[in-house]
């Protein structure tokens, strides 16, 4: 089994999706000696191509049937509403460039663990994925960090709050400099302004998309990137074994985006193929195939563990913008802080003018009651209506008067996503998976709120509230963070991936984005779904070498050994997966 470059296929790598694993993927195949083609279903934007504001709809939301090719894309499950990117780059486009590492509790979730001793095996790509996307502490300091340090003290939690790590260039701010990262390999850069519009766009040029590292050097090396193809098919090519990776070619049919499907149909044939579609388009894909027959010995597995990373999207709001305090100063996220254990809050903000997200905001609602959560909106309206008749429009000058707050957990709780077809159009529905059920109410969260919003008023003289989203009226969470539902496990029936992210069954096709992420993570994941490809390919053969990775039978009779060695351990982690 060798890495050859092969002539009966059009390329030797078809990569899906441009974000964090798939610009990886790109990259690390290319230098590897490999023909590689990305098929990206967003747009390709240069810096002054992003939205100056959110209300710039064409160019901040994906929604290809009203015309718009933005970077925010918004989904819906019965579950959760999703929060997601679109565009070359992915969601380094549009996400707050926040790059933490996890806690201990994600390489010990019983998932995984015993497949391999991820701490250990990931800490090495851990430090090649910051430093590929830049990572330095933000230096961001103003009243909204100086209202986390209050409220998180005033929690009794003070010693957890910490500036954030994240990707961001803070050279000289509005300078523009030659790259100041892969010795002039890379493209130049200008210095932050800390003008918070990141999750809009970075219009500066300051932000570490992967089109500013990952991309811009695989393209240097000749790897060409399609946008605006849409994938609708991956399959085995008719006469090739897909169960032999030696063997094994696969065609992918791909569309032009657009609001109408169909057009443009093109089909290309690869040895491997990189499915990093995000967890959301991974997922799509990867269902729609399994229901087709097109991967015939895919997991069932497929759609257990999808994770929100048990998150909620809270915040505080005033009444007026504040004179004394300007909340939209830094970049995205500045600070964070644990509640306890499991709990982790950070800040966030738009920019000025960047007020659409605004139309999702509302008071905060309770929770946890054994009432349904309108009810005890109603009810909270009736006995105190002050807020609202103070707060309405909430959208209006919404950036300047909010701080966001992003509640996150690595605990164990789960969805279990399937294929639907509803009025003739296929799509994904969720119910309750393993593990706690999925949160619709963190109280912990709601607490850090109240507690944000005395140290905002304080710091501003404002009146100020915590708030809330309206799918959380509807006992609905959001989260930026949807993850899982291709898990890692040691064989077919505990996973959809092996060790290597190969699709079990499948070995010429890794998937390498946040569906491969195994458990929630309580912290944002981009570092982390960085790093677990940056592991992946680094096993990878060169072209032309021999592929040392075990063959995916020797895998499974290593842990069939390790079960008979080991029954009760073995059964235990099969129960909890």
């Amino acid at each position: 089994m060798t890495g050859t470059s092969s002539t009966d296929v059009d390329v030797d790598v078809v990569v899906i999706g441009s974000g964090f694993g798939g610009s990886v993927a790109a990259l690390r195949a290319a230098e590897k000696g490999y023909r590689v083609l990305v098929l990206e279903a967003g747009r390709r934007f240069a810096d002054t191509d992003f939205a100056r504001t959110s209300w710039d709809l064409r160019r901040f939301l994906w929604a290809p049937r009203l015309g718009c090719y933005g970077v925010q894309r918004i989904h819906r499950l019965p579950d959760v509403v999703v929060l997601a990117g679109a565009g070359v780059g992915g969601g380094s486009l549009n996400y707050a460039n926040t790059l933490y590492r996890p806690p201990r509790a994600f390489y010990e979730d019983p998932q995984w663990r015993d497949v391999a001793d991820w701490e250990r095996e990931l800490a090495p790509h851990y430090d090649t994925a910051s430093r590929m996307l830049g990572v330095v502490t933000n230096p961001c300091d103003g009243p909204v960090e100086r209202a986390m340090q209050g409220a998180a003290e005033d929690l009794g939690v003070g010693g957890t709050v910490a500036p954030t790590p994240v990707g961001v260039f803070f050279g000289p701010p509005g300078e523009t400099v030659e790259d100041p990262y892969f010795g002039g390999r890379g493209p130049a850069r200008t210095g932050c302004t800390q003008c918070g519009n990141c999750m809009v766009g970075c219009r500066v040029g300051a932000k570490n998309t992967l089109v500013k590292n990952y991309l811009a050097l695989a393209e240097g090396l000749g790897v060409e990137i399609r946008p605006m193809r849409t994938v609708t098919r991956l399959g085995i090519v008719p006469g090739t074994d897909g169960d032999a990776e030696h063997d094994a070619r696969y065609r992918v049919l791909h569309e032009r985006t657009g609001p109408v499907g169909g057009r443009d149909r093109q089909v290309v044939t690869a040895r491997r193929v990189v499915v990093a579609a995000g967890t959301w388009g991974t997922q799509t894909l990867l269902h729609a195939m399994w229901d087709a027959g097109e991967l015939p010995r895919l997991s069932d597995r497929l759609g257990d563990l999808t994770r929100t990373n048990s998150e909620a999207l809270l915040g505080v709001l005033t009444e007026h913008a504040p004179a004394a305090a300007d909340l939209t100063r830094g970049v995205a996220i500045t600070t964070s802080f644990h509640v306890d254990a499991d709990t982790h809050v950070e800040n966030c903000r738009y920019g000025k003018g960047s007020n659409a997200m605004g139309l999702l905001a509302t008071l905060a609602v309770p929770g946890g009651t054994g009432r349904p959560r309108w009810w005890e909106f109603l009810r909270t309206l009736a006995r105190d209506p002050e807020p609202v008749r103070r707060l309405f429009p909430m959208a209006s000058r919404w950036s300047e008067r909010s701080v966001i707050g992003l509640v996150m957990q690595s605990r164990d709780n789960s969805l279990r996503v399937r294929a639907r077809s509803r009025f003739g159009r296929r799509g994904l529905t969720s119910t309750t998976g393993h593990g706690e059920p999925n949160p619709t109410f963190l109280p912990q969260g709601h607490a850090a709120m109240r507690a944000l919003a005395d140290r905002v008023a304080q710091a501003t003289g404002e009146y100020t509230v915590a708030g809330g989203s309206w799918p959380e009226v509807l006992d609905v969470p959001m989260t930026a963070h949807f993850l899982g539902g291709a898990p890692i496990g040691s064989s077919p029936e505990r996973g959809v991936l092996d060790r290597y992210q190969r699709v079990w069954g499948h070995p010429g096709v890794s998937v390498l984005d946040g569906a491969a992420v195994s458990a929630n993570l309580g912290v944002n994941p981009s570092l982390t779904i960085t790093a677990q490809a940056e592991r992946a390919m680094a096993y990878w053969p060169s072209a032309g070498e021999e592929d040392h990775r075990p063959a995916q039978r020797s895998l499974l009779e290593a842990s069939s050994r390790s079960e008979q060695r080991n029954p009760v351990s073995a059964g235990s982690a099969t129960l909890s997966g």
